[in-house]
């Protein structure tokens, strides 16, 4: 089970980095839901306490973080939470430097934000919207002069609130656009110019995680102020709150520079440092840092109709517009704000927005209606890529200590056990990359869907647990499920007809599952490679003890030696690329740093072998129609070489049908 595991977050974190729909545009939805975008009722909740005491929130944060940090081998952590207009609480764990042994200040020490950073470019946004520089409904390409977002659907532009709720309809590719340092890092309007991805569906029809889309709304802050992103934000957010330890410049200020933590990964007993965590996509994250103390600040403003001690950064309007409900498939679940994600539990719904890059994980939290905000943030990955995790297990502690779920009044309602069949088969993230290798995440990070025993059972990364990898489902509406023994719940969006279109998960707002035809499935793919690739190994270590022997006993070569040798270097290529395949992958937190800064040459080496194997393999399927042809070689001759054509054109169909081969994955790393 371990090791499964393992090979499940290695996979799916291929594509980690790593999550208002307009009715006309959207596929029909469930007849008798309201629409999409239609404010979805919060789950009921008993009337909520006063915040909880500073010392009740150190006690817990004392009790909960350091023993998380031991169990993940996560050197440090920074959290602070308010309530009540004010900082409750700020704590430092830890250490921000390993060999120095140097202890976090949560006044002082700077995190990297991740994508928290992408909550600054929303308020950003709703700023130049509310000045009227910027329409939410408006076509993106209004704005932009420099370049233009291709026209892929006609009569369905991307517009900026589209941008805002991930449902942009961009292609997800990230691969190599992060650098090591900041001294030389490109502009953020010619990076977007120079790396548009494709439009891979009409925007408003499904949330899909989207950097670029974020990037490109950042930049179009920058475009209508006449200010660099990182500027804009300087004079409009942090100096007006007084967030002097926050910045988005880069390389960043010294004072800054010289406190800021170090991230980690876990490395055999210790801790390697981690690269990665700069670039040009801003508004998206890279490079930007801050202190707990400072994010205290940004809690406050935001719980606080935009302002705290006098300081305003949006009017009361605008504050409540960042925080309602703008996109959700399904009124039944949670979904988007302006990029923030609804979430539930304990019977409240609260809005998150966590962020991940190389050695950093940090967590925001917002329970408006409880005028209370955490934010968590640790500088390592963790075992078996646990970091963000960890700062969700922050967050669950605090809920479940201050904000418990009420005591059940009523029994469970009785599951609806008929009509499961139409929801079983395998699904695939709209985050799924379409160009990008990448999309070999799909190959195990996709869900199975079997029905038995009146439940759903879920195979797959469904849960935010990593090391939850099957799930138990009863219904309890129409398309609605509960977790068994659980409150989770996941829906089946359908059309029209009944047909389903998607599975939506209260876990994450920002990703749809999209459901695959028989020969889609992964599990079928994964027993055709697995197949072909034995095959193919143990020809090679046939072929190569055979050639040996004969030439110890100084033995003539075998019969057509030029097609046999055809035959060995097509199956050494395909070899080879699986062992640079298992080479890259084989240690999550080190593929997430591969990924983000694409200078391994491991990600040029594989699709390269990949192609040449693809140039060999067709005068290998001639010589193999010949050889039957001909007679050459005795009959069983001819089935090896026939099984070794066969699982080399599986091995390739499977490499085209996940991208390992595509070659636009290598002009985007170089």
């Amino acid at each position: 089970m371990k090791k499964r595991v393992r090979l499940l977050i290695v996979l799916a974190a291929i594509g980690l980095f790593l999550y208002g729909l307009t009715p006309a545009r959207a596929e029909a939805a469930t007849p008798g839901t309201p629409a999409p975008g239609a404010s979805a009722p919060a789950p009921s909740a008993p009337p909520s306490p006063a915040p909880p005491s500073p010392a009740e929130v150190k006690r817990l944060m004392d009790e909960t973080i350091p023993k998380l940090l031991a169990e993940h081998h996560v050197p440090g952590a920074t959290v602070a939470v308010v309530g009540g207009g004010r900082e409750l609480y700020a704590g430092g764990y830890g250490v921000s430097d390993v060999p120095a042994g140097k202890p976090v200040d949560p006044a002082r020490t700077a995190f990297f934000m991740g994508s928290d950073a992408k909550l600054f470019t929303a308020i950003a946004v709703l700023q130049q919207v509310r000045a009227g520089a910027l329409d939410l409904n408006a076509d993106v390409n209004r704005y932009l002069t420099a370049f233009k977002v291709r026209d892929t659907y006609p009569g369905h532009p991307v517009t900026v609130e589209n941008l805002l709720t991930h449902t942009g309809g961009f292609d997800d590719t990230f691969m190599g656009l992060a650098q090591a340092g900041p001294e030389h890092v490109g502009a953020l309007g010619a990076t977007l110019a120079a790396h548009q991805p494709d439009r891979v569906r009409a925007p408003g029809t499904a949330a899909a995680y989207d950097n670029y889309g974020v990037a490109l709304v950042g930049y179009l802050v920058e475009v209508v102020s006449g200010r660099p992103y990182d500027q804009y934000l300087t004079e409009h957010v942090l100096r007006p709150l007084g967030m002097d330890r926050t910045t988005f410049t880069q390389p960043h200020p010294a004072p800054i520079d010289a406190e800021l933590a170090h991230g980690y990964r876990p490395e055999g007993d210790g801790q390697t440092g981690t690269k990665g965590l700069y670039g040009p996509l801003t508004p998206t994250g890279a490079a930007a840092v801050t202190t707990a103390g400072d994010m205290s600040k940004l809690l406050l403003a935001l719980l606080g109709n935009g302002s705290v001690d006098g300081r305003q950064i949006l009017d009361p309007a605008t504050t409540a517009r960042l925080l309602d409900r703008h996109y959700g498939p399904d009124p039944r679940l949670p979904g988007m704000a302006y990029l923030l994600e609804q979430r539930d539990r304990n019977g409240l719904r609260f809005l998150v927005k966590d962020g991940d890059v190389p050695g950093f994980h940090t967590n925001v939290a917002l329970l408006p209606q409880q005028g209370v905000g955490l934010y968590v943030s640790v500088n390592g990955d963790g075992e078996d890529s646990t970091g963000g995790w960890t700062t969700q297990q922050v967050l669950n502690a605090f809920l479940d200590r201050f904000y418990p779920a009420p005591a059940a009044t009523s029994p469970a309602p009785p599951a609806l056990t008929s009509g499961l069949d139409a929801y079983t088969g395998d699904y695939r993230s709209t985050r799924t990359s379409q160009s990008t290798l990448t999309r070999a995440a799909a190959l195990m990070g996709s869900l199975h869907v079997t029905a038995d025993g009146g439940e759903l059972t879920v195979s797959g990364p469904l849960s935010r647990d990593p090391q939850v990898t099957e799930t138990h489902w009863r219904q309890v509406e129409p398309g609605l499920f509960q977790e068994v023994g659980g409150t989770a719940r996941i829906a089946f969006r359908t059309d029209a007809s009944g047909k389903v279109v998607s599975l939506l998960s209260d876990a994450d707002p920002t990703v749809a599952y999209e459901p695959l035809a028989w020969y889609q499935a992964p599990g079928l793919h994964q027993v055709l490679m697995l197949v072909s690739v034995s095959v193919l190994a143990l020809s090679l270590i046939g072929r190569s003890v055979a050639a040996a022997v004969r030439l110890l006993r100084r033995r003539g070569r075998a019969g057509r030696p030029a097609v046999r040798l055809l035959a060995w270097a097509t199956t050494a290529l395909l070899v080879a690329a699986t062992a640079g395949f298992a080479m890259l992958t084989a240690d999550s937190n080190a593929l997430n740093q591969t990924l983000f800064l694409g200078d391994s040459p491991l990600l040029t080496l594989v699709p390269v072998l990949i192609l040449t194997a693809l140039a060999l393999v067709v005068p290998m399927t001639v010589c193999t129609v010949l050889a039957w042809m001909k007679g050459w070689w005795g009959v069983l001759g001819r089935v090896h070489y026939t099984g070794v054509t066969l699982s080399a054109l599986f091995f390739l169909l499977l490499a085209g049908a996940y991208d390992l081969a595509n070659t636009g994955a290598l002009d985007l790393i170089g």
